[in-house]
């Protein structure tokens, strides 16, 4: 694979020149999880420019998320090739799969600067997955000058009842052992450590190499997907094309300082009987009791900015293509939905 390495200005100017000038012939995926560059996962001749975008296409993955897992699976399961053929560049980006909005925003932060410096463009699109849409809206809250748009799919903007139900099965169970409020017993803590390796298990399927793994923290993610910190405080900090109050409508504006809002999601669980994922999503359903959702956000949390559909019929993976495309049949085809984002924001000149 190739892999570029960050050194000297000169050295980013040929790499901008000679990789990432426009083309109607090919376009590139590149998965960014090193901190020190980009590798080269594929090029592919592009079959139309029907969403060959002025900057390049970057995409942040959810809660436990991953790039290119060992060079074989697409965390955005073939949804680079799609974008590809139509001549998008892609960047997939690997944040600490547990922690916090606000530290996994800062990490995807750092890897958009690699992106720009190696393409050369000023500004980037930014997709996020689940917790990705956390992170994609610290940066172009932080950074409005280098994002040209953010697309926030099947994310929890307002907290996730989910979440909400772990943290307090956990502080019941550790209140009942006798312990005080805000220590957890040994169940939680264990969960907790488990959840800590596989985030760095991720890393490593990644690319990342073992002295740069990232840090993890699945206590710190759950509680950072919960309804209090996302409504009291990350949308205090980073309210951009947010509604009001639960279940209302993002402003009719959806341009803030300079960065175009979107957002996208699924309800509903179980569409494939061959994907396992899906009965395990018609269990963690549960605690969103008649609020529609797609197993682990809600519709009326999921909307930022243009809400492009908030009921699309497909699950929380399915809005991802995953498990292995395992969607539902006939019904829904992701492929097109990211497609026909992406062409958007050519027409736009993003």
């Amino acid at each position: 694979m190739t892999h570029l390495k960050i050194s000297t200005a000169a050295m980013l100017a040929i790499a901008s020149f000679t990789l990432f000038a426009p083309t109607a012939q090919a376009a590139v995926h590149y998965n960014c999880a090193n901190p020190t560059g980009c590798k080269l996962v594929k090029t592919i001749a592009t079959r139309s420019t029907l969403t060959e975008t002025k900057y390049p296409v970057v995409m942040a993955h959810g809660l436990g998320g991953w790039t290119t897992l060992f060079g074989i699976l697409d965390y955005y399961n073939g949804i680079p090739e799609a974008l590809m053929e139509g001549g998008t560049n892609v960047f997939t980006t690997k944040t600490s799969s547990f922690t916090d909005g606000e530290v996994r925003g800062e990490q995807l932060l750092q890897q958009v600067e690699t992106i720009r410096a190696l393409t050369g463009k000023d500004k980037v699109n930014l997709f996020g997955h689940s917790h990705g849409g956390s992170d994609i809206r610290y940066v172009a809250a932080v950074a409005p000058e280098h994002v040209a748009s953010v697309t926030a799919v099947s994310a929890p903007a307002q907290g996730a009842a989910m979440a909400d139900w772990i943290l307090k099965t956990a502080e019941k169970d550790s209140l009942a052992e006798g312990l005080p409020k805000g220590e957890y017993n040994k169940g939680t803590q264990g969960a907790v450590a488990f959840f800590n390796f596989i985030g760095k298990f991720m890393d490593v399927g990644s690319g990342i190499k073992i002295k740069d793994l990232q840090q993890q923290d699945a206590l710190a993610s759950i509680y950072s997907l919960s309804t209090d910190y996302m409504t009291k405080v990350f949308n205090v900090k980073y309210p951009a094309a947010m509604p009001t109050k639960y279940c209302g409508q993002p402003p009719a504006n959806n341009v803030v300082d300079g960065v175009a809002y979107y957002s996208f999601s699924g309800v509903g669980t179980f569409y494939n009987p061959l994907d396992p994922i899906d009965y395990v999503f018609s269990l963690t359903a549960l605690p969103y009791g008649n609020d529609p959702n797609d197993g682990l956000v809600s519709a009326c949390s999921s909307r930022v900015g243009h809400v492009i559909r908030d009921d699309y019929p497909m699950n929380h993976l399915d809005s991802v293509n995953q498990l292995l495309g395992l969607v539902a049949w006939g019904r829904v085809e992701p492929l097109t939905i990211y497609r026909n984002q992406v062409g958007r924001l050519k027409n736009q000149g993003l």
